[in-house]
């Protein structure tokens, strides 16, 4: 299952920096994963960009069933206190990349939404205006709830797009791209903020925080 292997990859890099513990990776897709690696004892770092109905519904039931209803469960990635640098660094970069200046610059963020929560709508809009200084603007757009993506990201100008998804499943892979093309979207098109090589080494300083 690419996503299994996905964490997995991510929690090999992740003890590669000094994260204080035994790191291993599991998904809610994969039968059997949360058995397999966790116990009462276990940190949970949720790789999810929203604290929702999987981290506080979803995952607690999924450990229960897995024999670990007391593993504890950390914040997930999207709330980290970093990631709002990390987007502006990546998307200044880009920016820098065409020739353009930040300021002058328009910002996308695209996330996951929710038609049953607002937590992915909320997370985005707090990280967009706290960056929101330092671009022209910062547009939010979602795949499951207005605004939409092929609606948002029209008539733009100038501008780059940064998915604030953790991994690089379906939604990355193929609705992303053909709400942009709908929209008409030119601009430079980022990867997820989750597979930023800078990623693991924020988790494993959450995770030796937390330990």
């Amino acid at each position: 299952m690419p996503q299994q292997h996905a964490i997995e990859a991510l929690a090999a890099q992740v003890s590669r920096n000094d994260p204080g513990c035994p790191v291993l990776g599991a998904t809610l897709a994969m039968p059997g994963s949360l058995s397999g690696t966790c116990d009462n004892d276990s940190l949970i770092y949720p790789m999810f960009m929203a604290e929702g109905w999987f981290t506080g519904t979803e995952l607690p039931r999924r450990l229960t069933e897995a024999g670990a209803p007391h593993a504890r469960i950390m914040r997930p990635f999207g709330t980290d206190p970093a990631l709002p640098g990390l987007i502006l660094a990546k998307a200044s970069q880009a920016a820098a990349a065409e020739g353009w200046q930040s300021q002058d610059t328009t910002l996308l963020l695209t996330a996951h939404g929710s038609g049953r929560s607002q937590a992915s709508f909320d997370i985005t809009n707090r990280l967009a205006a706290g960056i929101a200084p330092r671009f022209a603007r910062v547009v939010t757009a979602f795949v499951e709830q207005p605004p939409f993506i092929a609606d948002a990201a029209r008539d733009l100008g100038r501008a780059v797009s940064l998915p604030l998804f953790a991994l690089q499943a379906d939604h990355v892979l193929n609705d992303l791209p053909m709400a942009l093309d709908e929209a008409g979207f030119t601009g430079p098109r980022l990867p997820p903020i989750g597979l930023a090589p800078e990623v693991p080494v924020l988790i494993a300083k959450a995770i030796r925080e937390a330990g």
